[in-house]
C-alpha cells in the first residue's frame, strides 16, 4: 500500500481492499438494518461492500480524505468480527494504538477435532474462568472462533496476552501462567509509568 503526503492521504491506486468473512459471521458484520457496516463506515470514512452469498468484503475509500490509516482500521474491525467478536468490542480497534492478533491453533496441535477441543478448553478454562482470568489481568478482549485464538489490546499487552495463551496451548498448568502474567503486567506496568514520568530534555 502506498501513501501520498505527510497525512498518508490515499493515491489513486490505493483504492480497495478485501477481506472474507465466514458465512455465519455475515449477519453479525452487517448488523440489523445494517447498522453495523454503517457504522464501521461512518467512523473510518469508508464504503464497505458485502457478498452475502460468498462471504466476500470489499473496504474503499469513501472521499480523497480517506486516509490508508482509517481504511486498515475498517478491515481489522471486519476481520475481528469475522474472527468472533462482537461488534462493540471489534470497534475497540478503532483507537490508534489497538491491534488484533491471531493464534492458528492448528499451527500448534493440528487438525484433530479432539486434539483442537482440549485445547479449547484449556484456554476457556472451567466456566470461562482462564480466559476470564487472562482478558482481566492484561486488558484485552479474547476470542476463541472455529479454530483461532484473537486478542484485542494495545501491542504490549495483547503480546503478553498472546504469549499466556501459547504457554497453555503447550500444556502449562494454569497456575504457571497466571503467574507469569502477573510478572509480566508488573513490569509493563513500570515501563509505563518510567515513560509518564520521563520529562523531555
Amino acid at each position: 500500500m502506498q501513501e501520498g503526503g505527510k497525512e498518508g492521504r490515499l493515491t489513486m491506486r490505493m483504492t480497495r481492499l478485501y477481506e472474507r468473512v465466514p458465512y455465519d459471521r455475515i449477519g453479525v458484520l452487517i448488523g440489523h438494518g445494517g447498522r453495523v457496516k454503517k457504522e464501521i463506515m461512518e467512523k473510518t470514512n469508508t464504503l464497505i461492500t458485502v457478498d452475502s452469498n460468498s462471504g466476500s468484503v470489499i473496504i474503499e475509500p469513501a472521499s480523497p480524505a480517506t486516509t490508508a490509516l482509517q481504511l486498515m482500521k475498517a478491515r481489522e474491525v471486519i476481520r475481528a468480527i469475522a474472527y468472533g467478536f462482537p461488534p462493540e468490542k471489534a470497534m475497540r480497534l478503532l483507537d490508534e494504538d489497538q491491534v488484533l492478533l491471531v493464534i492458528d491453533l492448528k499451527q500448534y496441535v493440528g487438525d484433530k477435532e479432539n486434539h483442537l477441543h482440549r485445547v479449547k478448553g484449556r484456554i476457556i478454562g472451567e466456566k470461562g474462568k482462564a480466559r476470564r482470568i487472562i482478558e482481566e489481568m492484561t486488558g484485552t478482549d479474547i476470542s476463541i472462533y472455529d479454530t483461532y485464538v484473537a486478542i484485542i489490546g494495545d501491542y504490549e499487552t495483547a503480546n503478553i496476552a498472546k504469549q499466556a495463551i501459547i504457554m497453555l496451548i503447550e500444556g502449562r498448568r494454569h497456575g504457571t501462567v497466571y503467574n507469569y502474567l502477573d510478572r509480566a503486567m508488573f513490569l509493563e506496568k513500570r515501563r509505563k509509568l518510567r515513560q509518564l514520568w520521563r520529562k523531555p530534555i
